[in-house]
């Protein structure tokens, strides 16, 4: 849940470091910290909110510590103070000093362990254990008491240490959480995320889990728990650097809205060409899908939103029963799979500590697993026994736009293939689907370069105190989506049903005063979905109808209509998410929100 960067070099690191960090604040914005080795010892700075309050205690003065730490906190134990800010020292702040991400789940034990040892503890942190530790171990040798202290560490995390014996010198370690090697000339970085050193360097090596990484100015060396040494080869990403910037919209939120018909291209790429599908990283026989009985999706947040969707359109052309569920209630079901069930877990980051832990439940079991991800080198994509990936580039805002609407065509494609080889839909018909799958990139940016009432019905009810979203079949998922991102960056109450189920108790809730946005595209429940306007309508609640192009009808029933290209009806979805991102969107600005740093949330869930 944090950001945590570390440099060695040539270079002043300071603004290197702070440069880092805004990258990764989208991690954790309650506290942030740097811990520079210069003049034979470490010196901090640390303050408690957003990365700019660090930045004016730092100042612009500058620093000859070419070797040093930082890290943007999302707090997970002890409260947002200053004394619970990383960098972390032990019993001689000037000695070491560590970051880390993740959670130290037996820290008490340890700690009390270390306390009769005499260690004193000046914050509430779980983290703090491990400076702890690696002081009790360290005998001149950084690297081994690194990999002393990780073999008492149990939980998930990622840490890097600095020590003032050894200037030149970065040790990392990590266990089911992020850390990614950025090689530089004459300067290398650690850090939870390329994005921290993208101007730098698209150089990058990923240590393995359960691994230790020592980091020098021209050198990288990888070590098992074991003390054994490992190779890892570098790779270069093919992001730029723009996918860190704002590129002139005002935050990175309505820039990532916009990138959707970008994300959605990548995604389909040359997996679709004329008519013809290929999906390789699928990497399953004919004889393996055919075989299927049963595909089970997990995944938390808006990728569970997916997951969703996902069962509509492979139960509807891949005639294979499908069932979708949260990830961290799924894997304390004892859930009934076996080899004939294929299970797909879906994350943006890949780190989702929750979807991971379900698809290694997943593989216990027998069963085989498919990971959706936009990250490459990413936890979850060591899990499983392939890997899909969206194309989205960096989403830097913590409500999730593009990544969503890439992952839906990515999840068309998967249906589309497993009905191909089931054989359960004529090859016309999927070659059709196929061809409007392969347009939809530019029937988003059509609306997204349309003309909509979005403002005025965002001026209109950006005061209410309560949204209630409705939505039928593949509509659904779209309101579930859409309720989440107006909870998530305007604060305002907001349910999401199916509207059939609105009457069995959430209609209550209905008076005068309440916006209802209803998702009333081309379907084949159209009519019901009318009939459900007519009940809101009749409680004298606002309906705000998603509508596809041509449909006047739907004029004599909603208050406000927003209307998105036509489409077949289960690739609906990419579109009609639009205008209620953009809507919650709006409301959220005239509420005087941060959409991009939305209240107690971050980026990458990497704990339980």
């Amino acid at each position: 849940m944090c950001g945590i960067i570390g440099y060695v070099g040539s270079r002043e690191c300071k603004p290197l470091l702070v440069q880092g960090l805004e990258r990764l604040e989208y991690r954790g914005y309650d506290s942030s910290g740097l811990a520079l080795l210069e003049n034979g010892g470490l010196d901090y700075v640390r303050a408690v909110g957003t990365l700019g309050n660090l930045k004016a205690l730092a100042g612009t003065n500058s620093s000859s510590a070419t070797t040093g730490l930082g890290h943007t906190r999302w707090a997970t134990h002890g409260g947002v103070t200053e004394a619970n800010a990383h960098p972390l020292a032990g019993c001689d702040p000037e000695s070491v000093s560590i970051v880390l991400n993740g959670i130290v789940e037996n820290y008490r034990e340890l700690k009390a362990s270390l306390a009769e040892e005499g260690h004193t503890f000046t914050s509430e942190t779980d983290a703090e254990t491990v400076t702890h530790l690696v002081e009790r171990h360290y005998q001149g040798d950084l690297v081994e008491a690194v990999r002393l202290a990780f073999g008492e560490l149990e939980g998930h995390f990622a840490f890097v240490v600095i020590h003032r014996e050894h200037p030149g010198l970065l040790v990392g370690a990590r266990h089911q959480v992020p850390l990614v090697v950025g090689l530089g000339r004459d300067e290398n970085f650690l850090a939870s995320n390329a994005s921290a050193f993208l101007r730098e360097t698209r150089t990058v090596q990923f240590p393995g889990d359960g691994e230790i990484v020592a980091v020098t100015v021209d050198a990288v060396r990888f070590l098992q728990a074991d003390g054994s040494p490992v190779e890892h080869e570098a790779m270069e990403l093919d992001w730029d650097d723009e996918g860190a910037e704002k590129a002139g919209y005002e935050t990175f939120m309505l820039k990532e809205i916009h990138e959707q018909p970008d994300a959605v291209a990548e995604t389909i790429g040359d997996r679709v060409r004329h008519g013809t599908l290929v999906l390789e990283g699928l990497d399953m026989s004919g004889k393996d899908v055919k075989e299927l009985q049963r595909i089970v999706l997990v995944a938390c947040g808006t990728a569970y939103h997916a997951c969703v969707v996902g069962r509509y359109v492979i139960e509807e052309w891949a005639r294979i029963p499908v069932e979708f569920d949260i990830a961290s209630e799924w894997v304390y079901r004892n859930p009934v799979i076996d080899e004939h069930t294929l299970v797909i877990g879906i994350s943006q980051s890949g780190e989702t500590r929750d979807t991971i832990e379900a698809l290694k439940l997943a593989r216990e079991k027998g069963a085989r697993t498919v990971a959706i991800t936009n990250m490459m080198g990413s936890q979850i994509t060591r899990e499983v026994d392939s890997v899909l990936y969206t194309r989205a580039g960096l989403e830097m805002s913590v409500a999730s736009s593009k990544t969503f609407t890439a992952q839906v065509a990515l999840l068309y494609l998967v249906a589309l293939k497993l009905a191909q080889v089931r054989e359960t839909l004529p090859a016309g018909e999927i070659e059709f689907i196929l061809d409007y799958v392969y347009k939809l990139p530019r029937k988003i940016q059509a609306f997204l370069d349309g003309d909509h009432p979005i403002e005025e019905i965002a001026q209109r009810y950006h005061d209410a105190h309560f949204f209630l979203y409705l939505g039928r079949h593949i509509g659904l998922p779209v309101a579930l989506e859409g309720a989440l991102k107006l909870k998530e960056i305007s604060y305002i109450p907001t349910e999401a049903y199916s509207a059939g189920e609105m009457k069995h108790g959430p209609i209550a809730l209905l008076d005068a005063q309440t916006p209802v946005v209803v998702v009333a595209t081309n379907i084949h429940v159209y009519d019901k979905i009318v009939s459900n306007i007519q009940e809101v309508r009749a409680r004298g609640a606002h309906v705000i109808a998603i509508a596809t192009d041509g449909n006047e009808d739907i004029q004599h029933h909603a208050d406000d209509v927003i209307y998105v290209p036509k489409t077949p009806a289960f690739l609906q979805v990419v579109l009609a998410i639009l205008p209620l991102q953009l809507l919650a969107y709006r409301i959220a600005r005239l509420r005087g929100h941060n959409v991009d740093q939305p209240r107690n949330l971050a980026k990458t869930v990497t704990v339980e």
